[in-house]
C-alpha cells in the first residue's frame, strides 16, 4: 500500500495522519507534497502506518527537526528508528576551520616527545630482556644456536661487502676530491692526505657502514620478526618452550655486534684506497708518498676509536631491528611501519650515539 497522508483541524492545531508504509518503494512523491503544505502541522499521528523504514523515519525526523511536530501512534520500532536517524543528523564539516596553529603544533610536538620516549623505555626493556636470555645461555651453553648465528654472519657480513665497498669507494673519492679544489687554493693539495685519513679512520668509515647496515640488514629484521609475529610463529615458538629471543633475537644482534668492526674497517680501506687513486690521478701523488704521509698523519688513537665505535653500533642497530620487528601486531601494514621505523630509529640513534663519543674522545685527549 502506497505512502499517503490527509490534512485534518483538531480545534486550533493542524494534524497530519499518515496511512500506508512508509518505506522507499512506497513513498512515492511524499516528500514533494510535504514541502507544499501551507502550513506546517503540530502533529503527526503514525498509527496507520504499516511500516517504517530509513526513508520513512527521515521524513517524520524532518518534520520534527524543522517545525518541532508531536508524534503520535508510532509503534516501539518506528519511534526506535525515527530516534536514531535523529542521532545521525549531525552536521559533518567538509573542510577543518583554520584557527590558531600554534597549540597544534605544539601537540604534535608533546605527542611526537612522548612516543619517542615510549619507544626508548621499550627498547631499555627489551635490551634487558636479551640480557637475561644471554645470562640463561651462560649457564646453558648447550642451547647456543650456533648455526642461526654464522647464517646471520653471511646474511650482515658476506652479503653487505659489495654494497658497503662501492658506497666507500666512491665517497673516498668525492672526500678527496672536494678537499682538493679548497686546499688547492693555498696550494696545500698534499694536505688532502691528512684530510682523507683522519676524518676515515675516525668518523666516516664507521658512522657510513653503520648508516648503510641499519638500512640493509635492521629493516630486514624488522620484516622477518615482524612477518612470523603476523603468521603467530612468534607464539608457537613461546608454545613449544622455545625462547623467541635466544632463538631469533641473540643471533641477529651478535652478529651485528661481530661484522660491524670488520665492515667499519673494510670500509675504511675502500675510501682511503678510492681517496689515494684521485689523488694519484688527480693530483699526481704517487701511491708510495700517499701511503708513507698516510702512516705519518693517521695516529693510532683515531683507528682504535673507530673499532670501539663499530660493535655498539652493532648492537645498536641490531636491537631497534629486533625490537620494532616485535613489536608488530594487527595486519601486514605494520610490517611496512616497523620496517621504516627501524631504519628510521637506528640511523638517527647512531649519529646521536656518534656526537657522544666525539664530546667524550675530545674530553679525554684523544683528538
Amino acid at each position: 500500500m502506497r505512502a499517503d497522508f490527509s490534512e485534518q483541524i483538531d480545534g486550533e492545531s493542524r494534524v497530519l495522519r499518515f496511512t500506508g508504509r512508509l518505506t522507499v518503494a512506497r513513498i512515492g512523491d511524499l516528500p514533494a507534497r510535504l514541502d507544499a503544505l501551507e502550513a506546517p502541522p503540530r502533529r503527526v499521528d503514525l498509527s496507520a502506518v504499516q511500516r517504517v523504514d530509513t526513508i520513512g523515519a527521515w521524513l517524520i525526523h524532518r518534520l520534527v527537526r524543522d517545525h518541532g511536530v508531536r508524534v503520535e501512534g508510532a509503534s516501539p520500532e518506528a519511534t526506535r528508528l525515527i530516534e536514531q536517524v535523529g542521532e545521525g543528523d549531525v552536521e559533518i564539516k567538509m573542510r577543518p576551520e583554520v584557527g590558531w596553529r600554534f597549540p597544534g603544533v605544539l601537540s604534535r610536538i608533546g605527542a611526537s616527545t612522548m612516543h619517542w620516549f615510549s619507544n626508548l623505555k621499550g627498547l631499555l626493556a627489551f635490551f634487558g630482556g636479551l640480557m637475561i636470555a644471554i645470562g640463561q645461555l651462560a649457564r646453558e651453553p648447550r642451547r647456543f644456536r650456533y648455526n642461526a648465528v654464522v647464517q646471520r654472519f653471511e646474511t650482515v657480513g658476506v652479503a653487505s661487502l659489495g654494497i658497503v665497498g662501492l658506497m666507500s669507494f666512491l665517497i673516498g673519492i668525492v672526500i678527496a676530491q672536494q678537499g682538493a679544489i679548497q686546499l688547492r687554493q693555498f696550494g696545500a693539495e698534499i694536505y688532502t692526505i691528512n684530510l682523507v685519513g683522519r676524518i676515515t679512520t675516525r668518523e666516516l668509515g664507521v658512522l657510513m657502514t653503520a648508516i648503510m647496515v641499519a638500512g640493509r640488514s635492521g629493516s630486514a629484521f624488522a620484516a622477518q620478526l615482524g612477518s612470523m609475529k603476523l603468521a603467530e610463529e612468534v607464539d608457537a615458538m613461546r608454545t613449544i618452550g622455545v625462547s623467541p629471543m635466544e632463538a631469533l633475537v641473540l643471533p641477529r644482534v651478535l652478529a651485528t655486534t661481530l661484522m660491524m668492526p670488520l665492515l667499519a674497517f673494510y670500509a675504511t680501506f675502500v675510501m682511503i684506497f678510492g681517496a689515494g687513486l684521485l689523488c694519484w690521478i688527480t693530483l699526481e701523488i704517487p701511491p708510495a708518498t700517499y701511503v708513507i704521509r698516510m702512516r705519518e698523519v693517521v695516529p693510532l688513537t683515531d683507528l682504535w676509536i673507530g673499532l670501539i665505535k663499530a660493535p655498539i653500533f652493532g648492537i645498536l642497530i641490531g636491537l631497534v631491528g629486533c625490537y620494532n620487528g616485535m613489536q608488530v601486531q594487527g595486519n601486514n601494514e605494520e610490517v611496512g611501519l616497523k620496517t621504516t621505523a627501524a631504519v628510521v630509529q637506528g640511523i638517527f640513534l647512531v649519529i646521536v650515539l656518534d656526537a657522544s663519543f666525539a664530546m667524550f674522545f675530545a674530553s679525554i685527549g684523544w683528538v
